[in-house]
């Protein structure tokens, strides 16, 4: 066996030391878990550790979006369709409560039960808000990160509609949902024993008779997008709500910063029915936030493959792997967390573009003027 390349014993040595992070953190927690331990551990210097990973939190965003990603393999097998739970019943309201309880009771699945022992598996992910919380710069992120969770955990609700049916806007129940969840889950892991996993199914599974549903409302009109013509190359990059990899060759496509995600909802909503729609994640900080925002993303989706059927299932693409190459093919090399980009592509070539807020909208907005003749955008949002 000949040596490694440099760029081969680099990957190594990261994954030597993702492992025994793992370890590390499973056994005595994120606040205990110290670097000379997890260097001793994957036996290679503390130095190796830090020309990987900046620092001790980064290492362990990265060592739970690691976790999030081998979950959704094991869940869903990319390209296959999964064992739907539900189709299209004929009322909607039923057919969101089969789903969200069945959302709810993998997400459930995954909370540390008083039966625990005390460095279990499940109880990996016990420090996360904590730390979140602990630092402003992560915060913001994880809030828009969290909005993107509702857009796409609403898109599919919204999508358990028969098609041609009066189109409702299902986001403010899937951020209930979400408050119920996220809040349950940091209950289980700070008072254990008094979360009653069932409950939070059966509250949730409710959730739908609340009248939290809202009329579609019409977003305020962006700056015109600029028209262009010029080739397009998509990249391949990985998209986290599917769990396997897609080429960027069609649609609307954005490149959003951790601060922007929310503006993902507007040109998903303005863009035509059953049009492409594909958001590449970006961040100022990729080392620390880049794993945060694949963990977040990847269990969303890990749990919308799991309780959704695939009719259901969001036409947003989210790339997080793989968002610095979409960015470079928008012609943006100096990403932040305020980057907010989009063109809109169709047929191999880029046909329209804008920068700044509103620029998914705005591309969406020029789908009518680029594709002589085709229908404009739907009213009814559609496939979300």
């Amino acid at each position: 066996m000949g040596r490694l390349t440099r760029a081969e014993t680099r990957q190594r040595n990261r994954a030597r030391v993702l492992d025994a992070a793992r370890t590390e953190f499973t056994d005595r927690g994120f606040r205990d878990a110290k670097i000379d331990s997890i260097a001793a551990r994957a036996d290679l210097t503390r130095g190796a550790v830090y020309s990987n990973f900046p620092g001790k939190r980064a290492l362990y965003f990265a060592v739970l979006a690691q976790e999030a990603e081998r979950a959704g393999r094991a869940v869903v097998t990319p390209g296959e369709a999964p064992s739907a739970p539900l189709g299209h019943a004929s009322d909607p309201t039923v057919a969101a409560r089969q789903a969200l309880s069945a959302f709810a009771r993998a997400w459930v699945g995954g909370l540390p039960l008083a039966t625990d022992q005390r460095h279990a598996g499940a109880r990996l992910s016990i420090d996360l808000l904590p730390e979140i919380l602990a630092d402003e710069r992560a915060r913001v992120p994880f809030a828009q990160l969290t909005k993107l969770d509702a857009i796409l955990l609403g898109s599919a609700l919204e999508n358990l509609h028969p098609p041609g049916s009066p189109a409702r806007d299902l986001l403010g129940l899937a951020e209930t949902a979400l408050t119920l969840l996220h809040g349950a889950g940091q209950l289980a892991a700070t008072a254990p024993g008094f979360v009653e996993p069932f409950a939070v199914v059966r509250a949730c599974e409710r959730l739908p008779d609340l009248g939290l549903d809202r009329p579609v409302t019409t977003t305020s009109a962006p700056l015109p997008a600029t028209l262009t013509d010029r080739p397009w190359a998509g990249p391949v990059g990985m998209d986290a709500v599917r769990g396997e990899p897609c080429r960027v060759d069609d649609g609307v496509v954005l490149v959003l910063g951790l601060h922007r995600l929310a503006a993902v909802e507007a040109a998903v909503r303005t863009a035509p029915a059953g049009s492409p729609v594909t958001v590449g994640v970006v961040t100022g900080e990729p080392a620390e936030l880049g794993p945060l925002a694949r963990l977040t993303v990847t269990r969303t989706g890990t749990l919308l493959r799991s309780s959704f059927p695939r009719t259901a299932w969001p036409r947003l693409r989210v790339i997080c792997s793989g968002a610095t190459a979409l960015a470079a093919a928008l012609g943006d090399d100096g990403v932040s967390d305020t980057t907010e980009r989009a063109v809109l592509v169709r047929d191999g070539r880029v046909r329209a573009q804008a920068d700044g807020f509103g620029a998914g909208q705005a591309v969406a907005t020029a789908w009518t003027t680029v594709t002589n003749g085709a229908p404009g955008p739907s009213r009814r949002p559609g496939r979300r």
